[in-house]
């Protein structure tokens, strides 16, 4: 299972942090500073999200 985590990290992370990037460029905060903070959270956020659809498309979940 931790290769299944590993592989929807990669698609999961990227995708909050382009969601991020999209959002601050929307409303106008398009500094390095900005986004760079929102590709981190997206990199953060993945790891437990990513860990929760694993564990549901396995089989472990609820």
């Amino acid at each position: 299972m931790l290769w299944l985590t590993i592989i929807l990290h990669l698609f999961i992370g990227s995708t909050l942090a382009g969601v991020g990037i999209v959002v601050l460029l929307v409303i106008g905060q398009g500094g390095a500073w900005a986004l760079a903070g929102a590709v981190l959270a997206g990199f953060l956020l993945a790891f437990p999200v990513a860990w929760l659809v694993a564990r549901a498309m396995h089989g472990d979940g609820t």
